[in-house]
Order: C-alpha cells, then sequence, then structure tokens
C-alpha cells in the first residue's frame, strides 16, 4: 500500500508511515480516505503479510488473522483490557477493567436486560421506528441516518433507563459532542483526535457534561431511595450475596448502558442498510423471508461492522512468532479477522446462510459486549420496519453516502435514500 496523500497527516505520523512501508512493504492508514471509504483490501494485504506486525503508528502490533485475534480475546490472564495505569488508579467503570472487578461489575450489568425487558423494548423499537419514518412520511428522499439511525437508539435506551424530558435532551447534546472526549478513541492513538474544539464548543460540551452528570446522579438516587421495575433499579439493587454497587460504581455503569446502547445500533443500522443496498438480490431475499433477519444481522456484523479492538500485553509473550513485549499495545484488526479465508469460506461474499458465523465484531471471552443482544435487536426491527413501510429503497443520487471519520466501527454520517411505498 503506498502512503496516502491525506493532507490532514501530520509531519511525525507521515514518517511512521514510511517506516513502516519499508520494513512491511505495507502501512496502516486508518484515516485516510480510501480506507475510511472500504478499509478491505488494505486488510486483506495487511492479512496476507503477517498475522502479527510491528506498527510504528500504534507503538505495538497488529494482529491481523482471526486465528490469533480469538486467542488473544480469550485469553484475558495474558492480554489484558487495562492499562497498568488505569489498573492501579482503580475506578467505578466495567470499561477498562478486569478481573476481578470487572467479574463483579459485568454480573450487575447482566441484570439490567432480563428476556421480559427485552421483550419489552423491542415493542417499543419497533412502535418508536414507525413514528421516526411517519415524520418523513411525505418524503421519497431523507438521510436515513439522521432519521431513524441516529435516534432510534437514542429513543429506546432513553426510554428503558427512564431519563426525564430534561435529561434526554442533555442526553442527545452529550452524545454528539462526544467527539471531543479522549474516550472515543483507542488508547495510545491521541494521533487520530479531530482537531481540538473552539473555546465556546468546549464550554459548551463541559456545561453539558456537568448537567448530564447530575442528572445521572439525581436518577441513581431516586431509584435508591424508590425502585422500579426499571433498568436502573435492577443495577442499584443489592446482588443475592448482599453486594452492591456504590453510588459512583453506579452512575459510571448507567453512563455505560447509555452509550452501549446507542452507538452500537447507529452504526449497525447505517453500514447494514448500506450493504443491502449494494447488495439488492440479500435485500429482496429479506423481504421474501423475513425469518432470516436475524442470521442477516449476523452476517452483516461479520461482513461490514467492526474494525478493530485492542489489549495491553500483560507479560512478554509471542504472537504468531511475533516477540510481544509486555504492556506493549496489541490492535487487533477484526475487520480483517472477521475476512480471513482460513476462518470464513469465501469470506469476502454476503451470505445469510452462513452456517457458522462465529465472529468478532462484538469481541469474544470475557469482555464480549453485554449490550450485543440490545443492538442486534433494535438492528433486526429496524431494517423489519424499513422492508416493511418501502417497497423499494434506493441510494439516493446526492450527496453520496459518507463513512463517518473513526477507526475502531465501521458507520455513516449520513446516508441519503429514495424509497417507494405501498
Amino acid at each position: 500500500m503506498g502512503l496516502t496523500s491525506d493532507s490532514e497527516i501530520l509531519p511525525h505520523v507521515y514518517g511512521r508511515l514510511d517506516r513502516d512501508r519499508r520494513r512491511h512493504g505495507i502501512a496502516w492508514w486508518p484515516l485516510g480516505a480510501s480506507y475510511l471509504a472500504d478499509p478491505y483490501p488494505d486488510l486483506r494485504r495487511l492479512r496476507e503479510t503477517a498475522p502479527c506486525l510491528r506498527c510504528s503508528l500504534t507503538g505495538g502490533v497488529l494482529v491481523t488473522r482471526y486465528q490469533e485475534a480469538d486467542r488473544i480475546l480469550r485469553d484475558y490472564e495474558a492480554f489484558r483490557l487495562g492499562t497498568r495505569q488505569r489498573r492501579e488508579r482503580g475506578g467505578p467503570s466495567m470499561v477498562g477493567s478486569d478481573p476481578p472487578e470487572h467479574t463483579r461489575l459485568r454480573r450487575f450489568a447482566r441484570r439490567a436486560f432480563t428476556p421480559r425487558a427485552m421483550a419489552q423494548m423491542e415493542d417499543y423499537t419497533r412502535a418508536t421506528a414507525h413514528k421516526l419514518l411517519d415524520r418523513v412520511a411525505d418524503q421519497d428522499v431523507f438521510d436515513c441516518v439522521s432519521v431513524l439511525a441516529k435516534q432510534l437508539p437514542v429513543l429506546v435506551i432513553g426510554r428503558v433507563v427512564g431519563l426525564s424530558a430534561d435529561d434526554m435532551g442533555l442526553f442527545r447534546k452529550w452524545i454528539e459532542s462526544r467527539r471531543y472526549q479522549s474516550e472515543s478513541y483507542p488508547r495510545r492513538m491521541g494521533w487520530l483526535r479531530e482537531p481540538a474544539p473552539s473555546k465556546g464548543h468546549l464550554r459548551r460540551w463541559l456545561h453539558t457534561k456537568a448537567l448530564f452528570t447530575r442528572g445521572i446522579a439525581r436518577l441513581v438516587e431516586e431509584r435508591c431511595s424508590e425502585p422500579r421495575d426499571d433498568v436502573v433499579s435492577r443495577l442499584v439493587a443489592s446482588d443475592s450475596q448482599g453486594d452492591r454497587l456504590t453510588h459512583e460504581e453506579a452512575k459510571a455503569m448507567v453512563q455505560h448502558v447509555l452509550l452501549a446502547g446507542n452507538g452500537s445500533t447507529r452504526d449497525l443500522v447505517s453500514t447494514g442498510l448500506l450493504v443491502l443496498l449494494h447488495h439488492p438480490e440479500h435485500m429482496r431475499l429479506l423481504r421474501e423471508r423475513p425469518q432470516l433477519l436475524a442470521d442477516a444481522v449476523e452476517e452483516l456484523l461479520r461482513y461490514d461492522y467492526g474494525l478493530l479492538l485492542q489489549r495491553i500485553a500483560a507479560k512478554d509473550t509471542e504472537i504468531a512468532g511475533t516477540p510481544v513485549a509486555a504492556e506493549s499495545l496489541v490492535t487487533l484488526l477484526v475487520g480483517a479477522a472477521n475476512r480471513d479465508p482460513e476462518r470464513f469460506e469465501q469470506p469476502d461474499e454476503l451470505d445469510f446462510a452462513r452456517a457458522d458465523n462465529r465472529h468478532l465484531a462484538f469481541g469474544r471471552g470475557i469482555h464480549h459486549c453485554p449490550f450485543a443482544r440490545l443492538a442486534r435487536l433494535e438492528a433486526r426491527v429496524a431494517f423489519e420496519v424499513l422492508l416493511e413501510r418501502f417497497t423499494d429503497i434506493q441510494i439516493a443520487g446526492s450527496p453520496p453516502p459518507a463513512f463517518a471519520r473513526r477507526v475502531s466501527v465501521r458507520g455513516l454520517d449520513h446516508l441519503h435514500v429514495r424509497v417507494r411505498r405501498h
């Protein structure tokens, strides 16, 4: 892969890319225009080059093949999610923690969505999707991202968490301003961040963050004193051993639930719909056989969704014959692993009948995304409603679809479609 002429590459970053190109004959640049539009040719070349490559850009290694990525995700003792500094500092968040604290926090997280709660969410998700599309009932062309993919998960997760109307407004603003938060980007990759916000934007973001954090604290306090049959009440209740989350842990968990219940669905719906639009024969199949929708969502997750996950080597180790020092950053290119021909037959083909589809889009092992069921449910219902309401969906001519400038997960900033109704 030759180096991109992307004008946003900083000189020191360009030097790192050139060093990798000379070392491997290829350089991984995840913010190039061609990579954002279609990363899979570059991911294939990386995978064919080596299962584990040293990367000057990250200061660690890139893992490109399924076998190694799957093993690393399962081996949480050798490859930890949290950094050494994070483990020493401690903290209440399930994100970035490892056992034993992760085990305890995850036990509470699993209580958030019972089978009964999930059934209620499906009904509400379907009704909400219809209401959102009712707003464009007189339009033949609209942006499916802003109309449906962004709005649906915010409304659903806000409802099940129990946000008030005021807190819902703050949640929307907080979600929109997440691009200014460092946790929106992979660790040790600060050069990926957006340009610094203006002072006015920063003040508004800090104000919104403070108000929203206050609202979450108020919600947790209310559910502690007056529990209801909802997600937050289940999170703050003590378990069978008498253990319960601290106030700080509960606030962090509620914020994690809100975030996890938003971004995954937004990106899965937008990217998945674009894949279907590029494969009209598969869309026709789903119209004819809607019972395939759950399998279709799994295949869309494998085919075009997650791009990378990261771990930290807990000790000196070896990956596919490459020595890796303790505390090294290990970047798992799951977009490459999910199309590894050693694991998946005809991996570049979209196949809703794929018999064995154990992809890595939501991770694996103890750190498998605890809210993956929610994203799957919302995406399945969204596609079901779109196919039910419109007899034909096509990509509108202008503006063309635009992928967001992100490196971990594929997602669109906008996707304008032209539709026909019954």
